[in-house]
């Protein structure tokens, strides 16, 4: 059983992997067209970047988590048109939020001044934001539509689309940003380029899922798709708990570096964009896994589903113990892959070896709340979270970093006591888990959502 699972488990995880890699770089693409026009440029691109990814893509990360829970189960389950039914809920959930969302981009230059930044870099990060939005319904649809595919084992389609997209995404940013004078926007060509990429996205989706996939999942517009929305929204809080509490605690550390001076902040740019890369797999195993369990559940397989999860564990140790070798072996020359400052360089061989050991730990994290998002217990994963960076790691790294003059490392040090406590508690929860009592509650889930069609087909008769 441990082996099928390990075959089914890669075989799921790779497409995974390269989407989030290749949609990573759509963002990415925007912020090095513009790195190369001017510092101020690059200052805000960056700055609208990370208050994006605050404000916006963090948020709709977290409500797209609940279909995580929702979606593998139904798709196994004698009622596989559910998946489709709250996929369409979710986009109402997420058409409302994008409401809020808009006010904070659209009025981001007096929040941004208000916060301290120069008027010029608040200005320009501002207008980034402006043009971003284009692009948000878009990406909000592509985190649903993607889990649509996903649920049904069709993780290749993400992936084909992405990796199409992609390299139009890099061709559209030089030719906004540095092309012919007819078509050149300048600094605002890169987030109209990655708006342009998000819909392009969107659009392919629609079209492989009417043209080239069976119908079996979608479910008729009808106005169930505005009901039961409580329950996405319940979950779906937890869920940016969840996500953004991890996503908004790497910002603090950002700008905890920034005190410490230019090269503490290179060298804290150089490791962030390298955990990041190689957090991208383990990542991925853990959408998988996610996957993986929910449709073992829905099959009513709970001993199977157990096998999965402890399954997954294994394989993170394994995936981590891979780039920490890699960490290791390279510490010395690895800090030139990004910048040239000797003292730069330094730093990052210096603090390597922590990053390797992170590894380990950020891999098994991001597993269990994998498995943690398959059993509905998104909550679990926020109070998790919340209370491993902001109460015990964030505060213990600053605490070292700058009552006991540790610098950098003593941030990293922070950041992996966060994750050998998530990761800890995670296996313990894995390990407790009553898979049976996990089936059960999909089964009672299922058959609320039995009753109210029965009661609609009812009411359609009469």
């Amino acid at each position: 059983m441990f082996q099928e699972e390990l075959r089914i488990l890669t075989k799921y995880t790779v497409p995974v992997f390269i989407t989030h890699l290749f949609e990573y770089s759509l963002i990415m693409a925007s912020v090095v067209s513009i790195g190369h026009l001017s510092t101020t440029a690059l200052a805000a691109a960056t700055l609208g970047s990370m208050t994006a990814n605050v404000s916006g893509y963090s948020i709709f990360q977290g409500f797209a988590s609940t279909l995580d829970t929702m979606l593998p189960g139904a798709w196994t389950s004698s009622q596989p048109q559910l998946v489709g039914l709250w996929s369409q809920r979710m986009a109402v959930v997420m058409g409302a939020t994008l409401i809020p969302v808009f006010v904070i981009w659209f009025n981001a230059e007096s929040i941004l001044l208000l916060l301290q930044q120069e008027p010029e870099v608040a200005q320009l990060a501002a207008l980034y934001l402006k043009w971003s939005s284009i692009g948000l319904p878009a990406y909000a649809f592509n985190l649903i539509s993607r889990r649509y595919f996903q649920s049904q084992g069709l993780f290749a389609v993400p992936t084909r689309i992405i990796l199409v997209i992609a390299p139009i995404n890099v061709l559209l940013n030089y030719l906004f940003v540095w092309g012919p004078e007819s078509i050149r926007l300048g600094y605002i060509g890169a987030p109209i380029a990655t708006s342009i990429s998000f819909n392009l996205v969107s659009v392919a989706s629609v079209v492989y899922g009417i043209f080239f996939v069976p119908n079996t999942a979608w479910h008729p517009l009808t106005t169930r798709s505005f009901t039961s929305l409580g329950v996405l929204v319940q979950l779906g809080l937890a869920g940016v708990g969840q996500t953004a509490s991890e996503w908004w605690s790497w910002e603090l550390v950002g700008l905890a570096a920034s005190l410490l001076g230019p090269v503490s902040l290179a060298a804290q740019s150089v490791l962030l964009v390298s955990a990041s890369t190689t957090f991208q797999a383990p990542f991925a195993l853990g959408v998988a896994t996610s996957v993986r369990i929910g449709n073992l559940l829905g099959e009513r397989k709970a001993k199977r589903a157990g096998v999965s999860a402890n399954t997954s564990v294994v394989m993170a140790v394994i995936i981590a113990s891979f780039w920490s070798v890699l960490y290791l072996s390279f510490r010395k020359s690895w800090g030139h892959l990004f910048n040239d400052d000797p003292e730069v360089v330094t730093l990052v061989a210096s603090i390597l070896p922590l990053v390797a050991l992170f590894q380990v730990f950020d891999a098994v994290s991001a597993v269990t709340a994998g498995i943690l998002r398959a059993r509905g217990k998104q909550f679990t994963g926020a109070l998790l979270n919340l209370s491993a960076y902001y109460i015990i790691g964030i505060p213990f790294g600053i605490w070292l970093t700058f009552k006991h003059d540790m610098e950098l490392i003593g941030l990293w040090v922070g950041l992996t006591v966060s994750l050998v406590y998530c990761a800890g508690w995670g296996v313990y929860l894995c390990l407790k888990t009553d898979w049976q009592r996990e089936v059960k509650k999909l089964m009672d889930r299922l058959a609320v959502e039995t009753k109210s069609s029965n009661q609609d087909a009812e009411h359609g008769e009469s």
